[in-house]
């Protein structure tokens, strides 16, 4: 069985895209620490805004940067594991890391601000992100975005926006966004486990491999042309994913769905412990205020 080194280390690592995203990150720390003023309302990024964003950026290279990107064209559960964390991690990261004047200025702008009030009304959140997912993980529009480099980034970019969409309503800290309140977001969150639910079903009770991109030895080395030189590739003599794994097929598949379901739980189950001790402290401390001002004066 070979191993990932045969692709090389522009393969395996994505030292353009580790440039960017470190680009990034420095220009991140200048605006939040020494060019907030230039904001209006800016004040200094805290620790904890500064590390979710660190986290965002590093998950995100780890994810779609490091080998395990390599190998989400190799083997499906994989690029299952990519696609949970891509969409269910990475997002409340962003937006837990960037600080309220940093989103007020950029939701400021006339265009940006309409768009995104209406993209992230909650109904039309949830049912954008996990219609166009579930639409994604249809065999035929599956196996065309997985070979065409220019409809990979642009699809997965778009899902990527109507995740942090969907995200939004339940996790920003904006007073004027806030859309949903209290046990709605527990709902919220119980819908979206839902609407989740029929794509990851078909993947894991399907009785055959759905998905040429990993069962056709031609199309799979066209997926894998996303993120390996083609001169590389053409040096290799590679017959299908079983050159890298023992599992099989269907089993591979079976797998990706389970374990899209299960990172799903997990995040969506500690987003509703979040939710719900907000929302009873929230409560607790409006009682507490209401009990304060109806108590009796003390007249000196």
């Amino acid at each position: 069985m070979l191993t990932l080194d045969i692709f090389g280390f522009r393969a395996l690592w994505s030292p353009y895209y580790f440039l960017v995203l470190a680009g990034l990150l420095i220009a991140y720390y200048l605006v939040v620490f020494k060019y907030y003023g230039r904001f209006k309302n800016g004040t200094p990024a805290t620790m904890k805004q500064a590390s979710n964003f660190t986290a965002f950026i590093i998950v995100l290279y780890l994810i779609k940067g490091s080998p395990v990107d390599l190998m989400g064209h190799i083997t499906f559960y994989t690029h299952m594991i990519q696609m949970a964390v891509l969409y269910l991690v990475v997002p409340p990261l962003l937006i837990f890391g960037l600080p309220d004047w940093l989103w007020r200025s950029f939701l400021s702008l006339p265009v940006v601000n309409q768009v995104f009030r209406f993209l992230t009304k909650p109904l039309i959140s949830l049912i954008m992100f996990n219609g166009i997912f579930s639409i994604y993980h249809i065999p035929l529009v599956f196996d065309v975005v997985k070979t065409n480099m220019w409809l990979h980034a642009g699809y997965t970019s778009i899902l990527f926006v109507l995740a942090v969409n969907m995200w939004w309503p339940l996790i920003n800290n904006l007073a004027e966004h806030q859309t949903l309140t209290g046990l709605k977001k527990i709902g919220y969150i119980f819908a979206d486990g839902i609407l989740i639910t029929p794509a990851c079903a078909l993947i894991i009770f399907a009785d055959a491999p759905m998905y040429s991109t990993f069962s056709d030895p031609n199309a799979w080395a066209q997926s894998l042309q996303l993120c390996v030189p083609t001169t590389t590739l053409s040096s290799l003599d590679l017959s299908g994913p079983e050159t890298f794994s023992s599992m099989s097929l269907l089993h591979d598949q079976q797998l990706g769905g389970v374990i899209m379901k299960i990172i799903q739980e997990i995040v969506y189950g500690f987003f509703l412990a979040y939710t719900f001790f907000q929302w009873y402290r929230k409560e607790q401390s409006e009682e507490k205020s209401l009990n304060l001002s109806h108590s009796p004066q003390t007249v000196e």
